[in-house]
């Protein structure tokens, strides 16, 4: 059975589908048996494909991109082995939704993955607002996390 991941930001059409592209590019490279996706904390943006700017920034990267927006569901947290929250924001909203302190445990801020990243300060920003160097930003800080997110897993992995 393949280990399961999920990002959670907002909308998920922005920082969340970000983190799960950049998170697919990475396991599909080593070959790990992980599933990766992603959603949202809110239904605004249900249907919609991602932010064509973090499309932009993905590509721009070398990385691809196909997305369709999604809201989290609470039933959903047997489904995975690790929930990424991009901010305390959704940290917070996906643990009043948590049925239990084991599903509690299984969700995480990305930046904390992140060893230049200094708590508390481990929010990655809402770019939706702004410009593409917003986009750039949270590109950035994705790719920070990814080594000790990939650490995580492989870990995990190994204990299975």
């Amino acid at each position: 059975m393949p280990y399961r991941v999920t990002f959670v930001c907002t909308g998920n059409i922005c920082r969340s589908p970000m983190a799960e592209w950049v998170l697919r590019q990475h396991v599909e490279d080593e070959g790990l048996e992980v599933e990766v996706d992603s959603s949202g904390t809110g239904g605004w943006h249900v249907g919609d494909e991602a932010d064509e700017r973090t499309v932009a920034a993905l590509r721009r990267a070398g990385y691809r991109s196909a997305h369709i927006a999604r809201q989290w569901e609470p039933s959903w947290f047997d489904r995975y082995d690790l929930i990424v929250a991009l901010d305390e924001g959704h940290r917070r909203a996906l643990r009043s939704m948590a049925p239990d302190e084991a599903s509690r445990a299984k969700i995480r801020l990305l930046r904390e993955f992140d060893p230049d990243a200094v708590p508390p300060d481990l929010d990655v920003p809402d770019p939706y607002y702004g410009g593409s160097d917003g986009f750039d930003l949270v590109l950035k800080q994705v790719e920070a996390a990814m080594p000790g997110l990939l650490d995580e897993i492989r870990s995990a992995l190994k204990e299975r």
